[in-house]
């Protein structure tokens, strides 16, 4: 694909964890350093052990590094698992796997910010001892907690999602901290930014990975003021989330399991353009239409580099076409 045919200016990237990491990286590969912006989910951060762990930021940096372990599109490859099973003879909590390389990641993070650096700052040093030139920040250095309302009680969302492996009937979320939280400066630099061309909503959980982004303070005027096209990508395939807990939760909310319903989500609060839709789902382009959106049908399955590159290609000349 030729460069003409890709945004001239600033790509804003949402994502979350597996599925937004894989789009991320595409994106990485088709985007100069300081033309991409790949601002990852904080809802879910959370302290465990006394350290400050943030699962989808570390997803977005091991994934760009070249350090993911594919087979589980989680944590590091090559892991080892010393700690836990010493931790685990101790009697210590063990149901959030820490492998031994991972966690050097999270005393260091927990380290720089007791020493008073913000998530940004550690983050931005993370990524370049990690040699990753592309431009991650977190949506924003303020704690934004991810509650999960559940038939179990009220479950932060590490309990809910990795503790009870999801298994709780859902009913709705809570981002506690949000409404005295602000975007990273970055963040909220990109999305004011003249230069700003697009927005990538990446193939995530729009409840509990998109909806914190979306939903800090300030962010969604500033979209809304702005003439960049927003595009998202859709996590729901022929009826199913090609990864975690969306469709159950699209099934527990009363919501039908369809990447329409994501479509319409986002649409709700006119926070969109464009939707991109895989072809196992065509035939749901005349609905998406219908709200409003233009619609690219094509195939959204990332399972390798070249699948995330050509799909990042595929969407940013949409993001184009519209804009």
């Amino acid at each position: 694909m030729s460069e003409s045919v890709l945004p001239s200016g600033l790509c804003v990237a949402l994502s979350g964890g597996v599925g937004g990491a894989k789009l991320a990286l595409g994106l990485s590969r088709c985007l100069a350093d300081d033309d991409l912006l790949i601002v990852a989910n904080t809802g879910d951060d959370f302290e465990h052990l006394g350290l400050h762990v943030s699962p989808d930021l570390d997803t977005v940096m091991y994934t760009l590094a070249g350090l993911s372990n594919l087979e589980t599109g989680w944590g590091l490859a090559g892991e080892s698992w010393g700690f836990l099973e010493a931790l685990e003879a101790l009697g210590g909590e063990t149901w959030f796997r820490l492998g031994d390389r991972d966690l050097a990641t999270h005393v260091e993070r927990s380290r720089r910010l007791r020493q008073g650096e913000s998530l940004s700052e550690v983050t931005r040093t993370l990524c370049s001892s990690l040699g990753i030139e592309a431009r991650i920040v977190p949506m924003t250095d303020d704690r934004v907690s991810t509650v999960v309302h559940s038939d179990a009680g009220d479950l932060d969302f590490q309990h809910y999602f990795v503790r009870e492996g999801c298994r709780p009937a859902v009913s709705g979320f809570h981002f506690a901290g949000i409404e005295d939280a602000a975007a990273a400066p970055e963040f909220q630099a990109a999305i004011t930014a003249d230069e700003l061309c697009c927005v990538i909503v990446c193939p995530s959980n729009p409840f509990v990975s998109v909806d914190p982004i979306l939903l800090l303070p300030g962010v969604a005027g500033a979209l809304l003021a702005g003439s960049a096209p927003i595009v998202a990508v859709s996590p729901i395939v022929g009826g199913e989330a090609i990864k975690g807990p969306a469709a159950k939760m699209m099934r527990e909310l009363d919501l039908p399991v369809s990447a329409v319903e994501v479509a319409r989500h986002y649409r709700r609060r006119d926070l969109l353009h464009g939707f991109v839709l895989d072809e196992v789902d065509a035939k749901l382009a005349p609905e998406i239409e219908d709200l409003g959106l233009g619609v690219l049908v094509t195939d959204t399955v990332m399972n390798s580099l070249d699948d995330r590159v050509r799909l990042a290609q595929e969407t940013l000349a949409f993001a184009c076409r519209l804009a």
